[in-house]
């Protein structure tokens, strides 16, 4: 009987490329590894990859243990030159993975599975290259936030989760040969959402004291992270909160419900536009919105019948939109402490929600 598992996986970028070949057990490995960091370290993201189509997953395992991995980077180095280095080693993988020689590692073993299929599914590789321009797009966003500095203005936190948790909802959707104005803008409100409250979710661990490093030789390193508070600045000021009273008193810090509370509106904000939009579109309606980043690089829609197919699409890669119910869920959470984040707990609610969700079609 023949050994399915030795069965090379090769990709074919352009004919000037070298060949990488991985085995199905190289990529089996790698989806092990990326599931596995997602089930100890994104338990959000674990629950919803089993629903995200097929064509998709191995693009959404990679690209959320990448953005683990990236988010974890100012906890788990000594200093900033290190962070830098691993961020410069990720610009590298991605470069050579889509120029066809992908390092020997889990994330890029399943990001070079994913372009192989995709281009022998569609025949181009222009899919390949809006998830590459994404790609490091995402990864020089994570780079320009490393400091943990505060964001200047709630637009400016806006503008970080659309080059972030809304651009990881793009590649995902493009993995799948998919191109829509139309879940694009979905994309884009409920990434908003999430990373406002990847935000909100961050303040009891970043205004803590920072934990030692643990060195590869198990010993404990000085972390050179400091205490942070990552809230738009204009925000704190309207609220009269400041960091240091965070830092020193935690919840009772004043101002900080008042300061949670209109950053958290503003994630709302968007998860409502998306369900109206939902609402819209599964009702045969435009969706009532227009999208802001139309026209821009990789949002380009000529020549697509978007109104005779929107409704197909949305079904097929609705698993891509559940990202809107933990992200509803932690909102609906912080409400009942009265938008005090240091006293969310965590929801067992989680899975019967999301399977909820994808059963009536609704965010």
């Amino acid at each position: 009987m023949r050994n399915t598992a030795a069965r090379p996986t090769v990709c074919h970028t352009s004919p000037a490329t070298r060949r990488a070949i991985f085995t199905d057990a190289d990529v089996e490995n790698a989806r092990k590894y990326c599931v596995n960091q997602l089930r100890q370290g994104d338990y959000d993201s674990y629950l919803i990859r089993q629903f995200v189509p097929r064509s998709a997953q191995n693009t959404y395992d990679a690209l959320r243990t990448l953005n683990l991995e990236l988010a974890r980077l100012p906890e788990t180095v000594s200093n900033p030159v290190i962070g830098q280095i691993r961020l410069q080693f990720w610009k590298d993988s991605v470069n050579k993975t889509f120029a066809g020689t992908p390092p020997r590692e889990p994330i890029s073993i399943l990001l070079h599975k994913t372009i192989t299929d995709l281009a022998q599914r569609t025949g181009s590789t222009t899919a390949a290259s809006s998830i590459r321009f994404w790609l490091l797009r995402f990864i020089s966003t994570r780079e320009k936030h490393m400091d943990n500095r505060p964001f200047t203005s709630l637009a400016a936190l806006e503008d970080y989760a659309e080059h972030t948790y809304s651009t990881l909802m793009y590649m995902t959707l493009a993995s799948m040969g998919m191109r829509s104005v139309h879940m694009d803008h979905l994309a884009s409100h409920i990434g908003k959402a999430c990373g406002i409250v990847a935000v909100l979710r961050g303040v009891p661990i970043l205004a803590a004291p920072p934990r030692p490093v643990q060195t590869p030789n198990d010993l404990q390193a000085a972390n050179g992270r400091s205490q942070a508070l990552l809230l738009p600045l204009d925000v704190m000021a309207e609220a009269g909160l400041r960091e240091e009273d965070v830092f020193r008193h935690g919840p009772d810090a004043p101002g900080l419900q008042d300061a949670v509370f209109k950053v958290a509106t503003r994630a709302n904000d968007h998860l409502i536009t998306a369900r109206e939009m939902l609402d819209n579109v599964q009702q045969g309606r435009h969706p009532g919105h227009e999208y802001e980043h139309q026209g821009e690089s990789q949002h380009m829609y000529e020549g697509i019948a978007e109104e005779d197919n929107t409704q197909v699409e949305m079904k097929r890669a609705f698993g891509v939109l559940l990202e809107g119910v933990p992200c509803s869920d932690y909102l609906e959470r912080v409400e009942k402490t009265n938008f005090d984040p240091f006293k969310v707990q965590n929801s067992w609610k989680l899975p019967w929600r999301i399977w909820r969700a994808l059963r009536q079609h609704r965010i």
